[in-house]
């Protein structure tokens, strides 16, 4: 589950490492560091909506410190579920924050005004619109802003790939299978056009993408409430993804919105799994071959 965003990693590092990425599906997991934020917590408010089919799911997950929801980006349904369970929890008091992969770490809208406009968000957030549209997004990050709860950026800054890329700890982060998984995973989403050398790499930003996630979202832990973290499929999943970074006592639970004919998880990788209609019918390797002058 690779997408454009692969690519963007790829040319950040070097012209000559500037491999293709499936344009239908985007990545794997993120996270790393630890750190406790106490706040009293917020009980139900009243008014709060009745949980809809998909609400009710996210309701029987909690209580929960972190809730992990996977996407697969060109699926707009999947953005209207994460806005709504936003809007859900944060109506009953129960969101402490909402942490984005599609925005860097260290990026945060924490003393922004609930009526602040878009365009300030943005700014805050140091949204990178040619790779995550606002459209898209937008109103996921603005549900959290007009509940007066936090956006933070998640993912591993641009000048962070480089050193990942080097990183041979992340080799030993997965065990031999999970790691396996992980660079099936680079093949299949770069349709077999990422060159092998580049595998191992590549590997090692995507964990360590994951381990970056992971701090974040942890950091954002208050007492009584739980923090939504938004990410690609890829990276949720219990087995290979931000879960692997946590430490035991940290409460986390996986939901996984999935469009018609995706190919299913794993046993064990998820804790629910919210189903949607299956996108337009397309080729996204033949597109992407089109795209880099190779042959069909």
């Amino acid at each position: 589950m690779h997408r454009p965003l692969l690519l963007f990693v790829l040319r950040s590092i070097s012209q000559t490492h500037a491999a293709a990425v499936r344009p239908g599906a985007r990545a794997l997991a993120v996270a790393l560091a630890v750190a406790l934020a106490g706040c009293a917590p917020m009980g139900p408010r009243t008014g709060a909506q009745a949980p809809t089919p998909w609400l009710a799911q996210v309701q029987a997950l909690l209580p929960a410190d972190v809730l992990l929801i996977g996407e697969q980006h060109d699926a707009p349904e999947h953005q209207a579920l994460e806005r709504e369970a936003v809007q859900w929890l944060a109506a009953r008091g129960q969101l402490a924050a909402l942490v984005m992969e599609m925005a860097d770490s260290g990026r945060t809208t924490d003393g922004m005004p609930r009526d602040a406009d878009e365009a300030q968000v943005q700014q805050a957030l140091g949204w990178n619109a040619a790779a995550w549209p606002w459209a898209q997004y937008g109103p996921v990050a603005m549900a959290a802003v007009r509940a007066g709860v936090p956006v933070r950026g998640g993912n591993l800054p641009r000048a962070d790939l480089r050193e990942a890329m080097r990183d041979e700890r992340w080799d030993r982060h997965l065990d031999a299978t999970a790691l396996a998984r992980q660079h099936t995973a680079l093949r299949e989403g770069h349709c077999g056009l990422l060159p092998e050398s580049q595998i191992p790499g590549m590997a090692r930003i995507q964990i360590a993408r994951d381990a970056r996630m992971a701090a974040v979202a942890a950091a954002a832990r208050r007492p009584g409430q739980v923090v939504v973290l938004v990410a690609g499929g890829g990276h949720v999943l219990r087995g290979v993804g931000v879960p692997t970074h946590w430490f035991p006592g940290l409460t986390a639970k996986v939901a996984l919105a999935q469009a018609g004919g995706a190919p299913d998880p794993q046993a064990g990788d998820t804790d629910a799994v919210q189903a949607t209609p299956a996108l337009p019918a397309r080729d996204p390797c033949a597109e992407l071959r089109r795209s880099q002058g190779a042959r069909p």
